[in-house]
């Protein structure tokens, strides 16, 4: 697993600065009655189901049906990204790391809960917690069985923990059977659970 400097305590103090600031501006604005609770918890849902695994699911699928841009993304996934002009620029430097039949990728934050939001959405709340954090180090194999991803036994698992500064985002396997797929319906299978490595493209049969 890469030793990374987690810089400042991971950027606890900034993280909950910043969802101190969202709680408090959902309060005033709802307590003035400017914004309906439910308006901000359909945009919020967006941001954790929608926009960014989406953005997320364009760079794997694209990745799959053409092999230079999958060279570029697995040379420096920041700049691939933002060469798509409907994914957001990624302000930390993400790395993508490539699933193979020899080896699986698995994301996990050590001591908090880096996140790369602008590709993958908003962070599951199983992601932040001690249990994952710690048993995905421990007992990859074992986390990745709770999620129903069984893998050969010989299959390595490499765990990626990502920091403030570098975050990581798994180019799962294409499955097989999806060889004439266009670009749009492979988008549709990749998940955000695929991008993080507790989760495979699954074809309905």
């Amino acid at each position: 697993m890469p030793d990374h400097d987690h810089h400042h305590d991971h950027d606890h103090s900034e993280l909950s600065d910043i969802q101190l600031r969202v709680r408090a501006l959902e309060t005033i604005l709802t307590e003035k009655g400017y914004v309906d609770p439910a308006t901000i918890d359909q945009i919020v849902e967006s941001y954790e189901t929608k926009i960014g695994p989406k953005n997320g699911a364009r760079l794997v699928a694209r990745a799959w049906i053409d092999p230079d841009f999958k060279a570029a993304l697995l040379k420096d996934a920041t700049e691939a990204a933002n060469s798509l002009g409907h994914v957001s620029p990624v302000g930390s430097h993400l790395i993508a790391v490539e699933n193979t039949p020899q080896t699986h990728n698995l994301v996990v934050c050590t001591l908090c809960s880096c996140y790369p939001w602008e590709v993958l959405g908003l962070p599951p709340v199983w992601y932040k917690s001690a249990p994952y954090r710690s048993r995905a180090v421990i007992d990859p194999r074992g986390v990745l069985h709770d999620f129903g991803v069984s893998l050969p036994a010989d299959t390595e698992i490499r765990i990626w923990d990502s920091t403030a500064e570098t975050r990581f985002i798994v180019l799962p396997m294409r499955p097989e059977g999806t060889e004439n797929w266009s670009e749009e319906r492979l988008a549709e299978i990749i998940t955000r659970d695929c991008m993080i490595g507790t989760g495979l493209p699954a074809v309905q049969r």
